[in-house]
């Protein structure tokens, strides 16, 4: 039986809020602007650069210009790609993976980062010798909570299985591809797990290897 899962990015394998959040304040700070809180910078994380540099010129009052918006845009990439040096793995992960390999998983990755970052964080982490078909934010005109990029990546990998994230953009995007959702309790999620729709739920990676297999045993069963 093949056995898919398809992980999230930002939130669920790292925790990349600490540079996202350097990256956007080296930002306003070359432009004069005030800077945001870490707890603002995380809020901000789901949809991708753009939305996330949206979010940041409403906070700081910032006039809602195209043009400063791109500029902003391409200084914040630029910072972010630079330096990632803050960015960690969520404890347990590597070794989930290698366990997930040994259940004969097939596994990949849907995210809402840009191509640039997504490949570099995966590659800085030996995360690409695990995953097998990657969408990001650039794959396709569309991206998350769109269910198109999640299904290529399940259809790239030969059938649909599980996705797991941690976030209301994951969950409504699992939702909408039809596929059962696997909550990261620990990761970027601004609502109470309860009113997040999902399959299951853990909160370290140590405990999703048994939950993988408990569900792809009940399908066989």
């Amino acid at each position: 039986m093949l056995k898919s899962v398809v992980f999230d990015l930002d939130g669920t394998l790292i925790d990349s809020a600490p540079d996202l959040h350097r990256a956007t304040n080296v930002v306003l700070r070359s432009e004069g602007l005030p800077e945001i809180t870490f707890e603002q910078a995380r809020s901000f994380i789901g949809k991708g650069a753009s939305v996330l540099i949206e979010r940041v010129v409403e906070a700081v009052g910032l006039s809602d210009d195209p043009d400063a918006h791109a500029r902003l845009l391409g200084k914040f990439m630029h910072e972010y790609e630079r330096d990632p040096a803050l960015t960690v793995l969520y404890p347990g992960v590597i070794d989930a993976l290698a366990r997930l390999e040994l259940l004969g998983c097939a596994m990949g990755l849907c995210t809402n980062k840009p191509e640039a970052p997504t490949h570099i964080a995966l590659k800085h982490f030996g995360l690409d010798r695990h995953l097998r078909a990657v969408a990001s934010a650039d794959t396709l005109p569309v991206r998350k909570p769109d269910p198109a990029p999640l299904i290529k990546v399940m259809h790239d990998l030969g059938g649909p299985g599980l996705y797991v994230g941690d976030s209301e953009v994951d969950a409504e995007t699992a939702e909408r591809a039809g596929l059962p959702f696997v909550l990261f309790t620990e990761g970027y999620r601004k609502s109470p797990v309860g009113e997040l729709p999902h399959a299951y739920a853990f909160d370290h990676w140590d405990q999703l290897p048994g939950i993988v297999a408990q569900h792809f045993a009940a399908q066989e069963a």
